[in-house]
């Protein structure tokens, strides 16, 4: 079982950097493949970012290539979505997920385990 808790939302303007952490409690955090989704105001939940337990691979989306980028300290049972050039489409509440399956790491249905979701704001 492990319990997820993002932090680090908040609102910005467009261009500007924020970093996310999604703190995990619990036990195997270290063998867990642990991923970034987003969710917009009428939109469906979209992956962003993921990260193999690791750290030997990550994915991303490819409107956030070149932008994003995901980490994770398995000593400190934490991962991070550092974000840069934010633009106002990136606007959404973030989600981070753990998942023990490491195949298809951009599929919503491998996580297991969900946070309660920071919102991001961009102002442009």
């Amino acid at each position: 079982q492990v319990q997820l808790g993002e932090s680090g939302g908040g609102l910005v303007q467009a261009g500007d950097s924020l970093r996310l952490s999604c703190a995990a409690s619990g036990s195997s955090f270290s063998s867990y493949t642990m991923g970034w989704f987003r969710q917009a105001p009428g939109k469906e939940r979209e992956f962003v970012a993921a990260i193999s337990w690791s750290s030997g691979s990550t994915y991303y989306a490819d409107s956030v290539k070149g932008r994003f980028s995901i980490s994770r300290v398995n000593a400190e049972n934490t991962v991070y979505l550092q974000m840069n050039s934010l633009k106002p489409e990136d606007a959404a509440v973030y989600y981070c997920a753990a998942s023990l399956r490491g195949t298809y790491p951009k599929r919503e249905i491998i996580y297991d385990y969900w946070g309660q979701g920071t919102q991001v704001t961009v102002s442009s």
